[in-house]
């Protein structure tokens, strides 16, 4: 992100005008689409999967139009299986085009198309989680719960970091992402977690916590990622499709990092690949 979570220094008001506008016009329809489900959602992560793969190929600069090709129709294909039922086969699917890519581009010395490989896994993992995820049992619940914790880690991480400073989280990779900035988000996802364990329940309220607590560990995780991945390639903005955020990569970095690492340790804890949350607190007796 773009002085996103755990940030220092001041922003310019109208950088922070054109975020606010931005956010203000954004949520109500990814919400909306969350509240529908369905195909509509679907539609929704789908296209979001689509801009994040065109913006990972352009900061990698993959120029192989076979293996971008490849790739497109890999995050595709991967989003009509997850779409129609089938959240293996698209799991699959994704793994064995990026490992196909990664093999190719080592082989042939070509950096761009083994990057791409990557960028298979972080686009078409983003789609698809988030599909699994909402077709779950609680899946509106679930998904409105991932996107409280990442937008509030953001937000308090953006402001607290800016008020208080100290200590950089990871200079080298961004140097404008404090400890300060880190804590306050990791706080305010608790908090969440609070809210959400007294006003939905179904699970202990310190279940809600730790879920909370984790997941903002990850969103942060998710948004150092994309930096170092910016910072290897020298890119500053993953793209200018969203005033005052840069790319969509800018701005759900931390809800991939949630979303995708929160999905797998749910997965290797439940052995459940369509509905891990479920199966999760069904183990748990609730």
């Amino acid at each position: 992100m773009t002085g996103g979570a755990s940030g220092g220094g001041r922003p310019r008001s109208t950088e922070l005008r054109l975020r606010i506008i931005s956010a203000l016009l954004l949520a109500p329809a990814v919400l909306l689409a969350t509240y529908a489900g369905g195909w509509p959602f679907a539609i929704g992560a789908a296209l979001c999967a689509a801009i994040l793969l065109q913006e990972w190929v352009v900061i990698v600069r993959a120029n192989n139009m076979v293996a971008t090709g490849l790739a497109a129709v890999a995050v595709a294909g991967a989003m009509l299986a997850v779409a129609t039922g089938h959240p293996q086969a698209a799991l699959g699917l994704l793994l064995l085009v990026a490992a196909v890519l990664f093999c190719a581009g080592w082989l042939l010395g070509a950096v761009g198309v083994a990057w791409l490989a990557g960028g298979v896994l972080y686009a078409g993992l983003t789609g698809v989680v988030l599909v699994i995820l909402r077709a779950g049992e609680a899946g509106f619940i679930v998904i409105v719960f991932l996107f409280a914790v990442v937008w509030a880690t953001d937000i308090a991480a953006y402001f607290a970091g800016r008020r208080i400073g100290g200590p950089k989280l990871w200079a080298r990779v961004s140097p404008k992402k404090t400890w300060s900035g880190a804590i306050g988000g990791f706080l305010a996802a608790v908090l969440v977690g609070l809210a959400a364990g007294m006003l939905v329940g179904g699970a202990p309220l310190p279940g809600w916590l730790v879920a909370a607590g984790v997941l903002s560990v990850f969103s942060q995780v998710g948004d150092l990622l994309e930096s170092a991945l910016k910072r290897r390639f020298g890119v500053k903005d993953s793209g200018r499709i969203i005033p005052g955020h840069g790319g969509v990569m800018d701005r759900v970095d931390g809800l991939t990092g949630a979303g995708v690492l929160g999905y797998l340790v749910a997965v290797a804890a439940s052995g459940a690949f369509s509905d891990p949350v479920a199966a999760l607190v069904g183990m748990q007796g609730y």
